[in-house]
């Protein structure tokens, strides 16, 4: 079909790094990220909670750890026994602040367990309420409750922003996006002109809360860049709407907490020093110290030597602002120094400089400490945004580090950007992946680079004959994919492959498709040969996915051969799965046979025997009658689901259409990194039956049943998705839908032993990894608290094997909630 040939832009992380040979920067490097991720919960906070045994008492508990919407306590009085701790999901729970009982009239009273420790109450709650910190009141009550204090800054609230450029002034902005934290900022009064629009981190030290400038004492007027496009009246008529509208437009104070406190400087005016000019971070240059505002701002102008010069460049800095360095800095690390424009030659010395301007250096004491502890290191590869376009994120390579820098190679921008200097704590680099969480379009690298040398197999057309010798030399440059070191004799060296196209071609394969096959591939090694005959067979498909999905490793196979991924491409989307090849030449025979079957085709249709009249199958005559003495006993055979899960599409397909018997195993779909793909069409559909029709038709039924089960759910979850549209164009609103793969436990992981844990694990696809959870003693526990970044860095795990493994967990958290948590 025409859309299965064009190939749609696809960028996989997994495979990027791989093909490239690089890792992806830590996730603990990005500070501001994993301050994103919290809750707004900490441990040691204490709220008022209703007692299980009386529920119309509370008492006073404090939080021993979070779990996403999950809060462990402990009520105050068990000390450190924590055989009464107990989980609370705040959606669901009676939580609330410190001082609540009191405000409404409750009864605070001591839990039948502690009664005889806490003989005076009244004495207790002061001794431990003194100093205490309570639970955020807006995360505990009303709208806000349960949601993670990111998504409260929703598009249309107001924040103010400094003006960076040319004095400390500020102005309304209004939320247009907000992007895992990352927001789009357009002044208020602008409407739809979105030419000004800015993109800063929630964090960033110049955006603040409303009400900020009239509070430190500075003044609310718009940046010079937009005063003229309004009379003054119509911006006091703006800002008397904003102050009206201020209680429904504003962000909660806690947001704001972790944000970096702006420290005292020490600069004067006119100081020299180097710099890299925000706007355009690509090169360091002479700069001064033009205006000292008060003891936190300062204003820095890039030098610029050239008497007709029309315009500066100027910004507003404090202590810690990125891109401010002592003189002598870039030649005590060899780096260049862009001498300033207008400067007579290109030998910049800074002594003869300071002399010709009069001017003195700030000294080294103004700069704070850099430091070069922070997990980047060269060849790294992370996501940044691009300086020159805010609205990109891009690919990016760490090429170079100096002290607390870092200098970026940016792929993929629409137009190429030079070397950017960046800070390692810049609130504008993301770890690996940080684009697909928060659903942002990462720039793709316009091709693919691939370092390694591709593995080949000889693939010969149908009069060639090579001789001994060029095979011999074919096989020596080819890269073997394989822990052991294969010598090139017979044992590992495969015969010739026929494509015999005149035999039956079953269900999957298309017949017209095989003739045009070469006569035959090989000889060489095993492995590569049969790689490249499934390759050609995979594509020769009527649905590649579903040819894939039949030679994907099955554990009951005892075959014990070669493990290799083989990819398809299917309506624009790609697949991919391991299947097992054989490794020497005498089992050849046999594996080509026992693949036939599993694709319902002639035995010999492919193999090291060449048909040449009649097939020794008699296929062309016996084709029903035959093929059911092959495969008739496998139609009944149900092949299992992951061990220890129920799938809601599998309970959902049973009722769109009951002869649907067969269910495939699972695997992975590459768009979504640990989805799930279920195909539909019956084993046995004759070719072209129009049976793809008939599956679209069932498709939407499903979609509309698993739409339906989506809405019941009462909280929004974070979990992988499945998807079941691999007959169906891929469409923006089937991407976003997400279908939780049940669990039913059989008991609370919390209680479970590293034992039990290690037990669960190799239920699963992630069973190699139940040795790691053993030597690092992982008991039900601590299973409930690992995340992605944690998985990552301490058990040093490559982002596929990390997400597939968190997949697991979170269906066990899944299951947890909604069996145990109450």
């Amino acid at each position: 079909d025409a859309g299965s040939s064009v190939e749609e832009m696809e960028f996989n992380w997994d495979e990027y790094l791989e093909d490239t040979g690089a890792t992806a920067a830590p996730h603990g490097s990005f500070k501001h990220v994993d301050t994103s991720l919290q809750n707004g919960f900490a441990p040691g906070m204490k709220l008022e909670v209703a007692v299980k045994s009386d529920q119309n008492t509370y008492w006073v508990a404090t939080i021993i750890t979070t779990c996403g919407q999950l809060l462990l306590l402990r009520y105050d009085g068990y000390g450190e026994d924590r055989k009464a701790d107990f989980w609370c999901d705040i959606l669901t729970a009676d939580l609330h602040p410190i001082g609540w009982c009191q405000q409404n009239k409750k009864v605070l009273k001591v839990p039948e367990g502690i009664k005889d420790k806490i003989p005076d109450q009244e004495e207790f709650l002061q001794r431990v309420l003194k100093g205490a910190c309570s639970a955020p009141a807006n995360l505990l009550e009303g709208l806000h409750r349960g949601k993670n204090p990111l998504d409260l800054i929703a598009p249309g609230s107001r924040l103010e922003l400094q003006n960076i450029r040319d004095s400390l002034e500020a102005w309304i902005v209004t939320v247009v996006e907000n992007v895992g934290g990352r927001l789009k900022l357009r002044y208020e009064g602008l409407e739809d002109l979105d030419k000004f629009d800015q993109w800063l981190f929630y964090l960033d030290p110049f955006l603040h809360q409303v009400g900020w400038a009239a509070q430190h004492g500075y003044s609310l007027q718009p940046p010079l860049a937009i005063r003229s496009l309004r009379s003054e009246a119509d911006w006091q008529e703006i800002l008397r709407k904003v102050k009206e509208e201020e209680e429904e437009s504003s962000v909660p104070t806690d947001l704001f907490k972790d944000k970096p406190v702006i420290g005292v400087h020490s600069f004067s005016e006119g100081m020299k020093l180097e710099a890299v000019d925000p706007t355009a971070p690509f090169v360091i240059s002479p700069a001064t110290v033009l205006k000292v505002y008060n003891d936190k701002y300062f204003l820095i102008e890039m030098d610029d030597l050239r008497p007709e010069r029309a315009s500066s460049q100027r910004y507003v800095c404090h202590v810690n602002s990125a891109g401010v360095f002592p003189a002598q800095w870039s030649l005590k690390n060899g780096l260049h120094l862009s001498p300033p424009p207008g400067y007579p030659g290109q030998d910049f010395d800074w002594a003869d400089y300071l002399k010709q301007c009069g001017a003195e250096a700030a000294p080294q004491s103004c700069f704070p400490l850099l430091t070069s502890d922070h997990g980047f290191k060269e060849n790294m590869k992370l996501e940044a945004v691009n300086p020159v376009d805010p609205e990109e994120v891009c690919i990016a390579t760490v090429t170079k580090l100096k002290d607390s820098y870092l200098w970026l190679q940016l792929e993929g921008s629409k137009k190429p950007v030079p070397e950017c200097i960046v800070s390692v704590e810049s609130m504008n680099i993301f770890p690996v992946g940080w684009c697909e969480t928060n659903g942002y379009q990462l720039r793709p690298p316009r091709k693919a680079i691939v370092n390694k040398q591709k593995k080949i197999a000889v693939v010969q057309p149908e009069k060639q004959i090579l001789s001994s010798r060029t095979v011999h030399d074919g096989l020596k440059n080819q890269e073997l994919n394989s822990s052991d070191s294969v010598v090139i004799n017979g044992k590992y060296c495969c015969p010739k492959i026929y494509f015999n196209h005149r035999c039956f071609s079953g269900p999957y394969l298309n017949k017209g498709r095989i003739a045009e096959l070469p006569q035959s591939v090989g000889p060489g090694n095993c492995v590569l040969v049969l790689k490249e005959v499934l390759t050609l067979l995979i594509n020769a498909a009527y649905k590649p996915s579903r040819v894939l999905r039949e030679l994907q490793l099955d554990e009951e196979a005892a075959w014990h051969g070669h493990g290799e991924t083989l990819k398809a491409k299917y309506k624009g989307k790609s697949y991919r799965a391991t299947v097992e090849v054989v490794r020497t030449a005498d089992r050849v025979a046999d594996f080509c046979r026992k693949t036939c079957i599993k694709l319902e085709c002639c035995p010999n249709l492919f193999g090291p025997q060449m048909v040449l009249d009649k097939c020794s199958e008699n296929c062309s005559v016996l084709t029903k009658t035959k093929y059911t003495h092959y495969y008739g006993k496998r139609k009944n055979k149900r092949i299992g689901r992951p061990p220890g899960g129920h799938s809601n599409m599998e309970v959902a397909m049973k009722k769109p259409n009951k002869r649907r018997k067969r269910r495939k195993h699972f695997f992975v779909h590459k768009k979504k990194r640990s989805s799930t793909s279920v195909d539909n069409t019956p084993a046995g559909s004759p070719q072209g039956s129009g049976a793809e029709d008939e599956d679209d038709q069932d498709e939407s039924e499903l979609s509309h049943s698993l739409a339906q089960d989506r809405d019941k759910r009462k909280r929004k979850l974070r979990t992988f998705s499945f998807s079941d549209d691999e007959n169906k164009p891929p469409s923006p609103k089937d991407t976003k839908m997400e279908v939780a793969e049940k669990l039913q436990l059989d008991s609370n992981p919390l209680e479970w032993s590293v034992a039990d844990v290690v037990r669960f694990l190799k239920s699963t696809d992630c069973a190699p990894l139940a040795r790691i959870f053993l030597d690092q003693e992982i008991d039900g526990q601590a299973l409930l608290l690992l995340t992605l970044p944690t998985v990552q860095e301490c058990m040093d795990l490559k982002l596929g094997p990390a997400i597939k493994l968190c997949h697991h967990i979170e269906r066990v958290k899944l299951a947890f909630y909604q069996q145990f948590a109450n």
